[in-house]
C-alpha cells in the first residue's frame, strides 16, 4: 500500500448553505474573520523529525530508518476500513504492533485515521458503501494539484450524520484504547473536490465544512492526553478565506484544543499562501500542537528562485519558523533519509 497522493488545491466555486443536524452549535456560531487576540510568540525550538509512511508499508519502509539518531519517532496511515474491518469490530493490531516495534526503541508513534483516497481502491468499510441509512458511504473525487490532474479518488461522507456517527465511533474506540500511548492522532487534509456530476450524497461546501469541526471537537473530546490534530490546507468553495472558512478553523482549534497540520511544506508557495499559511503564522505558538508533513509529490516542486527542488533545510525552516511546527513527518523516500545521520 503506498502513502502517495497529489493534495487537492481547489475546490468547488459555490458554497451552499445546507446545515445538517447533530453538529456542534460553535461551528456554527463563529463568524466570519473571527479569532482571539494574538500575541508574538517566542522563537520556536526546531521541530521535532518523524518518519511518514502507510501502515501497510511499516516493515520494509519504516524500520530501516527508525533508528537514526535523527528520527523521534513515525506517523503511520491507517484506512478506515483497516481499523474497522466489520461494523462495529475495531481491529488495532497493526497499530499496536507498530507502538510496541517504536517504543522499545524509544520512538513515538502518530496515527493519522484516514477516510479519504486519491485513488482507487476506497479503503472504506463495506457496511458503509452498502446500507442504506449511509447513502453510499462515499462521494467520488477529482483530485489535481500544483503538479496536474490525479487519479479519481473518494471521500467519506461525512456530511451524512450517520457515516459521521460511525467515524465517531471509531475514534472513541481508538481513544479508549491508545488515549496516552500514542504521541498524537490527526485526521487527513481538508482538501478535497467531490465530483458533481457523480455525487448522490447530499454534499455542499458547508456541509463538510461544518461535519469536519464537528469531527475536530469530538476528537478533542476524547483524546485527552495524546494530541489530537487536524490537517488543513484549503476549503472546497473557499479561496483566500472568501467564505471565513479558514478563520474559524483555527479560531475553532484554539478554543477546542485541537492541534493543526497540514499534508505539505512548500516554502512560499501561493497558493498556499492564499489559504492556510497565513493563519499558521498568525497562531503561531497558540495551538496545542501544530504538525506539517513533507510527503511525497512535495520532492517534484521546485524553488521558484532558484529552479532546483526544496532541501531540506528550507523545509525545516519555512515549516519550523514561518509555520511554526512541533513536529515534520517525512516521507521515507525524503534524500536525506538515505544519507548517514549527521
Amino acid at each position: 500500500m503506498t502513502t502517495r497522493r497529489l493534495s487537492t488545491v481547489l475546490g468547488v466555486l459555490l458554497a451552499a448553505t445546507l446545515s445538517p443536524s447533530g453538529l456542534a452549535p460553535t461551528a456554527a456560531a463563529a463568524p466570519a474573520g473571527s479569532g482571539p487576540v494574538t500575541r508574538t510568540p517566542a522563537p520556536a525550538p526546531a521541530p521535532a523529525q518523524y518518519l511518514y509512511s502507510s501502515i501497510g508499508d511499516f516493515d520494509t519502509e519504516v524500520k530501516p530508518l527508525a533508528d537514526r539518531p535523527d528520527i523521534a519517532g513515525v506517523q503511520v496511515v491507517v484506512p478506515w476500513k483497516a481499523l474497522e474491518p466489520q461494523k462495529g469490530q475495531y481491529d488495532f493490531s497493526a497499530v499496536e504492533e507498530a507502538l510496541s516495534y517504536l517504543q522499545a526503541r524509544h520512538k513515538k508513534l502518530f496515527v493519522q485515521v484516514q477516510d479519504r483516497f486519491f485513488s482507487a481502491p476506497t479503503r472504506l468499510p463495506n457496511y458503509l458503501l452498502t446500507e442504506p441509512q449511509y447513502a453510499g458511504g462515499a462521494a467520488a473525487t477529482t483530485n489535481e494539484s500544483g503538479l496536474g490532474p490525479g487519479e479519481p479518488g473518494a471521500v467519506a461522507a461525512q456530511w451524512n450524520p450517520e457515516v459521521r456517527r460511525r467515524f465517531q465511533s471509531l475514534l472513541k474506540a481508538l481513544a479508549d484504547r491508545f488515549d496516552g500511548r500514542l504521541a498524537g492522532v490527526n485526521l487527513p487534509e481538508t482538501a478535497t473536490q467531490v465530483d458533481p456530476a457523480k455525487d448522490h450524497s447530499g454534499y455542499t461546501d458547508e456541509s463538510y465544512f461544518r461535519a469536519e469541526l464537528d469531527n475536530m471537537a469530538f476528537g478533542a473530546k476524547v483524546f485527552k492526553r495524546t494530541k489530537f490534530i487536524q490537517y488543513v490546507n484549503f476549503w472546497p468553495g473557499e479561496w483566500n478565506n472568501d467564505h471565513g472558512y479558514m478563520a474559524r478553523t483555527f479560531a475553532f482549534a484554539q478554543a477546542h484544543g485541537v492541534g493543526l497540520g497540514g499534508p505539505d511544506v512548500l516554502p512560499n508557495r501561493q497558493a498556499q499562501m492564499e489559504n492556510s499559511y497565513p493563519f499558521f503564522e498568525r497562531y503561531r505558538g497558540l495551538l496545542p500542537m501544530v504538525a506539517m508533513a513533507v510527503q511525497e509529490p512535495d520532492f517534484e516542486y521546485t524553488d521558484p528562485s532558484t529552479g532546483k527542488p526544496y532541501t531540506k533545510e528550507e523545509f525545516v525552516d519555512f515549516g519550523g519558523r514561518r509555520l511554526g511546527a512541533d513536529v515534520m513527518f517525512w516521507a521515507t523516500s525524503a534524500p536525506w533519509l538515505h544519507q548517514p545521520a549527521s
